[in-house]
């Protein structure tokens, strides 16, 4: 897989920018600033960057069924936020023990039920980093208007949700156990099984993001690793893309032909000459991405 040279489209200087959504109908990319409680929108037609704040802690991001909306998941609860007006609503959905947790990564499925990690909250009130504590996190699934259902627990920092392009399998990442994990995805009743290994133990760095191709490679992220790594089908590595940082976060595909991998990093924990740390990054490949999935708000 050739790609472009690594460009750095925004310098935001995110402290862990997260949660990279496309948006086509926006023509637009959003993406968050854990730390910082902010949300970011580039609009690729008129080149301005836009950001909201929130009141603690943004997580991970979804497209909805309803145009401009999107779910997001905060550290403690997730909403439904206009892109347009700003306009915010509750979804009274909380995280149980969300001062000693939090949310992390999170994506709607095929069915349009929204998917979301865990883990131990290492963000203070204001922001601060706080250490983690290991096996506190645990995977949730979340229909609108239902509960939270647990599916898994025992988790480090739960990290890429994804789903393949036949949609039977589904990607779900522990990054403190440098693990990515496969598991038989049910399109039907939206239920996994079968969890087994997918990718473990690559030596740059740990996973955290990823995203699918059309051709159904996995795009991982690793952070520390300064690298994004593609990944076959049959879990054998087909490339590494160098990147100009050490904290790659997340990516999602995006721009008119859905072949610009954008990618998000971190300033935190950075080399002392990471000077685009916290960057939005984009990367122009010989494939595609699959469209997002929405989060359902209509049944």
């Amino acid at each position: 897989m050739k790609v472009s040279p690594v460009i750095c489209v925004v310098p935001t200087g995110d402290i862990c920018g997260e949660a990279a959504t496309w948006s086509a109908s926006g023509n637009s990319v959003y993406w968050v600033d854990i730390n910082r409680f902010l949300i970011h929108c580039l609009n690729l037609e008129d080149k301005s960057v836009r950001s909201f704040h929130f009141d603690e802690a943004v997580v991970a991001l979804s497209l909805t069924d309803v145009e401009g909306q999107f779910l997001v998941a905060l550290g403690s609860k997730l909403i439904l936020w206009n892109s347009a007006t700003d306009a915010r609503q509750g979804l009274d959905v909380t995280l149980p023990g969300n001062l000693e947790v939090r949310f992390n990564d999170g994506r709607s499925d095929p069915l349009g039920n929204f998917w979301i990690g865990s883990m131990s909250n290492n963000v203070g009130t204001n922001g601060e980093s706080v250490d983690i504590v290991p096996g506190l996190g645990k995977l949730y699934r979340y229909r609108y208007g239902g509960k939270l259902e647990e599916i898994e627990d025992g988790i480090g920092v739960s990290n890429t949700l994804c789903w393949n392009v036949e949609k039977t399998i589904f990607y779900f990442g522990d990054t403190l156990k440098n693990e990515i994990r496969a598991y038989d995805y049910d399109s039907k009743t939206g239920s996994i099984s079968n969890g087994r290994p997918f990718f473990t133990g690559f030596e740059r760095g740990l996973p955290d993001g990823s995203t699918i191709d059309i051709d159904g490679y996995l795009w991982n992220c690793r952070y520390g690793g300064a690298c994004v790594v593609r990944v076959a089908p049959n879990s054998e590595i087909d490339c590494v893309i160098e990147m100009p940082v050490k904290n790659i976060t997340t990516c999602a595909f995006g721009g008119a032909d859905a072949s610009t991998l954008f990618v998000t990093t971190a300033s935190a924990q950075k080399d002392e000459m990471d000077r685009l740390a916290g960057s939005l990054f984009s990367i122009q490949t010989e494939t595609a991405g699959l469209p997002e999935n929405k989060f359902i708000t209509a049944f």
